[in-house]
């Protein structure tokens, strides 16, 4: 068992605030929280590269691990890539420091009916030992999360062969062939129902859905394609009582839409008002979020202050505190721990709080 374990059951907590019941605070984790801000992070990838880390199960416990150690957040991410997918359905991929290569974009049909719905136990091992190890070093208080891409974000990476202002090419496609982008949304989508349903099985508390490109589309296209796919792709899942968080960015036209995915919970980034949307869904949904990745970067104070200001936005109703994108590279430790502790210390609405959790 990790040294940074205590008595509270963050997993339990973790789920409640995911299904908007009642909470004694409010969880709180770090999109990317395993990345370059951690020194300990930076000396492990001097010696190994970024790809060779998500597919070495001992490196990517290790990676896992660090933030829960040094920050003491609520539940831990497995280390892996979004793009990890995209090579078990047959596309080279290469991981840089300077973005994601795709070495053969996905262009014409016969690429999309080529791609391969795969066995995600056989291709992606190391992806489920991953979990599975990450699991039993944490035991059974701590909940391990797990991800993939959404059709659309994982699409624009497909199709650009790399990271793309504003991805013309994918929004070319769907203005050329929609007939096409239909079909590469919907396999996407049933290759990652198959990948996060694997992820469940060995161990994943939950699940997040990164569809951080889903702002490029406008509200009538989001609805046309994206979540159709993403609908598509919860359905498949069958993800039970694991809950699924649902995340995209520069999305506040779609928040209504994305709503409608079949997800547990929201995840929005900071120019969305949490105490507008939660007026809006109530306990509908929960909400993930949603402070500014650069309020980290100040001092440790004005850290708290975000905080404690995004948790009093919602009074803790269904909310897991979080940024509203991954942590920044030059972000101090310091900043983040306190980010951290104040969340985990901010009062929630007595209306929502329990008499002692579970």
């Amino acid at each position: 068992m990790t040294s940074h374990a205590n008595s509270e059951d963050s997993k339990a907590l973790f789920l409640r605030a995911c299904r908007c019941e009642p909470v004694e605070r409010v969880p709180v984790w770090i999109m990317r929280q395993a990345g370059r801000y951690l020194p300990e992070y930076r000396a492990i990838r001097q010696k190994h590269s970024f790809l060779e880390v998500c597919r070495t199960p001992d490196l990517a416990v290790e990676v896992s691990l660090q933030p829960y150690r040094a920050l003491g957040v609520d539940a831990v991410i497995m280390f892996s890539d979004i793009l990890i997918p995209a090579g078990a359905m047959g596309l080279p991929i290469e991981l840089t420091d300077a973005g994601p290569v795709i070495g053969a974009p996905v262009r014409n049909r016969a690429q999309v009916e080529s791609l391969a719905e795969f066995d995600p136990e056989s291709e992606t091992p190391y992806v489920m030992e991953t979990i599975r190890r990450l699991c039993r070093e944490l035991g059974p208080r701590v909940p391990v999360l797990g991800f993939a891409a959404a059709p659309w974000t994982l699409a624009c990476y497909m199709i650009a062969g790399r990271s793309e202002e504003g991805f013309p090419s994918a929004k070319t496609l769907l203005y050329n062939d929609p007939s096409m982008l239909r079909d590469l949304l919907g396999k996407i989508a049933r290759a990652t129902a198959a990948y996060l349903r694997a992820q469940i099985a060995a161990g994943a508390a939950a699940v997040q859905l990164f569809d951080t490109w889903a702002g490029e589309l406008t509200a009538a296209q989001y609805r046309e394609f994206e979540l159709l796919a993403t609908q598509l792709l919860i359905e498949e899942l069958h993800a039970g009582q694991s809950p699924v968080i649902l995340y995209s960015k520069a999305s506040n036209h779609l928040h209504s839409a994305a709503a409608e995915s079949g997800a547990s919970v929201l995840s929005v980034d900071w120019r969305a008002d949490l105490a507008a949307l939660r007026a809006q869904f109530g306990s509908r949904i929960a909400l993930q979020g949603n402070t500014d990745p650069c309020a980290l970067l100040g001092s440790t104070e004005t850290a708290r202050i975000a905080a404690r200001e995004a948790v009093e936005r919602t009074g803790g109703v269904g909310h897991i505190l979080n940024l509203g994108h991954g942590i920044l590279p030059q972000t101090p430790v310091e900043n983040a721990r306190a980010f951290v502790e104040a969340g985990k210390a901010a009062p929630v609405s007595a209306a929502v709080r329990t008499s002692g959790g579970r």
